[in-house]
C-alpha cells in the first residue's frame, strides 16, 4: 500500500504561481497513474490532472488546461502540480491520488493524500 502526502499549498494573490508536491512512501509511485483533484466548500471533488505511470500521458482538465502541469520524478517517488495565473475560483482543498488506471473519476483511484489548502486572493 501507498501513503501520500501532498505539501507546498498556500496563500497567492491572483496571477500567483504555487507548485504542489506528492510524496509518496511504503510503495514506489513508478508503478501508479497518478492524479490531481480539488474539492472547493460546498462542492464536489473535482479532476484537475493526470499522469500515466509511464510518465508518456497526461490529461486536464479544460478550466485548468494550459495553466497548470502535472510530473512526476519517480527517482524521487514525487509527483508535482505547477499552477500558474492562478484564479479565485482555483481555491479548493488538492488532492494528489494513485490507481492502477489512467482515469477522471474520483472513484478510480484508491489511495489518497490528506491535501492541501490552495487559497487564491483577488
Amino acid at each position: 500500500q501507498v501513503q501520500l502526502v501532498e505539501s507546498g499549498g498556500g496563500l497567492v494573490q491572483a496571477g500567483g504561481s504555487l507548485r504542489l508536491s506528492c510524496a509518496a512512501s511504503g510503495r514506489t509511485l513508478s508503478s501508479y497513474n497518478m492524479g490531481w483533484f480539488r474539492q472547493a466548500p460546498g462542492k464536489e471533488r473535482e479532476f484537475v490532472a493526470a499522469i500515466s505511470w509511464s510518465d508518456t500521458n497526461t490529461y486536464y482538465a479544460g478550466s485548468v488546461k494550459g495553466r497548470f502541469t502535472i510530473s512526476r520524478d519517480n527517482a524521487k517517488n514525487t509527483v508535482y502540480l505547477q499552477m500558474n495565473s492562478l484564479k479565485p475560483e482555483d481555491t479548493a482543498v488538492y488532492y494528489c491520488a494513485a490507481g492502477s488506471v489512467f482515469a477522471v473519476r474520483p472513484q478510480s483511484y484508491p489511495y489518497w493524500g490528506q491535501g492541501t489548502q490552495v487559497t487564491v486572493s483577488s
